[in-house]
């Protein structure tokens, strides 16, 4: 399945950190931003803001610009991959689809 742009945007902002040795907690205090959430952006569950993005990548000291093109560099490298295990529609086997019982239409 093709990645999510919140994936991998959190994945460049995690790598950022960690490459900087900084803790969570630090980014967190410094952006202004809760722990949790921070951490949520970082997992690529939260759509982060342009504003939060905006506050991360100051705390980080990282141009906005240059996590975008972080961003599209890896986008570009998992496009490039072919990805065999996805199913052609691309839906995840762990999601439940609740399809209504058929009701009888009354005619008149």
């Amino acid at each position: 399945m093709p990645a999510l742009l919140r994936e991998v945007l959190g994945d460049v902002l995690r790598r950022a950190r960690i490459t900087q040795g900084r803790t969570l907690r630090q980014v967190s205090d410094t952006a202004r931003v809760s722990l949790g959430y921070l951490s949520e952006v970082e997992r690529g569950r939260k759509e982060a803001s342009s504003e939060l993005l905006s506050a991360i990548c100051h705390a980080l000291d990282v141009p906005l610009s240059q996590l975008l093109v972080d961003a599209s560099e890896q986008l570009e490298r998992q496009e490039s991959t072919p990805n065999t295990t996805a199913s052609a529609a691309n839906i995840d086997a762990s999601t439940k689809v609740v399809i209504p019982p058929v009701v009888a239409m009354a005619v008149a």
